[in-house]
């Protein structure tokens, strides 16, 4: 048995890593308005057609040094983030709820929330198409899982709760700020996002995702006036709390007792 979850913790790093070079291709077609699953893919600087040893995940990017292998163009560093981030979720994912219905749910999902942060890291945009499939992705498995009305409740609240509160602190701050806080799309993604989490994981998603964002808007911006996205903050915080949200509460909750 041991060895059988060596095995399938192996193929769901490699199909980690796979899924996040999917995602890094289909984010860079999405924001060059380009056909997501028609043609192959390529080098952007000298357009040459890449080879099987140019996409092999993380492993190519190494071999190449960052570079291309015909015109020596640098490949961005995020495509090697996005796969290892991609790698050692998809395997966390496995090892926290091995073989099960909320492993292939939160697997599914994975890629969607990826996009998203590179999306909206380069366009300060968040696809409506994503949200909705995540919404569409949490019904279909909440049908098959066959869960207690409990759940639903938990479920609705936390979309209630996060998307409706979000939207009257963003309606609040631009009253004050008199310029829009907080992004339609980033209101729509919580409210998506509590759906998984529910009420009180949706909560700590919500104070992960201020904390995460603070920290990126300080290592991004140095100083410069100018927007930031939330959508990557928002993603980071959602694997935190997906992953480790209900062992944290648990060990919260027991102090108090």
């Amino acid at each position: 048995m041991l060895l059988l979850q060596i095995y399938i913790g192996i193929l769901a790093f490699l199909f980690g890593a796979c899924m996040g070079s999917f995602v890094t291709c289909a984010a860079d077609r999405y924001l060059a308005k380009q056909s997501v699953l028609k043609g192959r893919s390529y080098c952007p600087a000298c357009g040459r057609t890449l080879g099987f040893l140019d996409l092999i995940p993380i492993f190519s990017y190494l071999f190449l040094r960052g570079r291309c292998r015909k015109c020596g163009a640098p490949i961005p560093i995020r495509c090697l983030f996005t796969e290892l981030v991609s790698a050692f979720v998809y395997l966390a994912v496995f090892l926290r709820f091995g073989f099960s219905f909320v492993t292939l749910e939160y697997l599914m999902l994975l890629p969607a929330l990826l996009a998203v942060a590179l999306i909206d890291r380069d366009s300060m945009e968040i696809p409506d198409g994503l949200v909705l499939y995540g919404v569409v992705l949490f019904a279909a498995f909440f049908y098959l899982c066959g869960d207690h009305a409990s759940r639903a409740q938990d479920a609705i609240l936390g979309a209630l709760v996060l998307g409706g509160g979000m939207l009257l602190l963003s309606l609040g701050m631009d009253f004050l700020l008199k310029k829009e806080s907080l992004g339609g799309g980033d209101i729509k993604l919580f409210a998506m996002l509590g759906l998984y989490t529910g009420l009180a994981q949706g909560v700590l998603m919500l104070l992960a995702a201020c904390v995460i964002g603070l920290l990126l808007s300080f290592s991004v911006r140095k100083g410069k006036d100018k927007e930031f996205p939330f959508g990557p903050a928002i993603v980071l915080a959602a694997l935190f709390t997906l992953l480790a949200g209900g062992e944290i509460l648990t060990w919260y909750l027991s102090l108090l007792t």
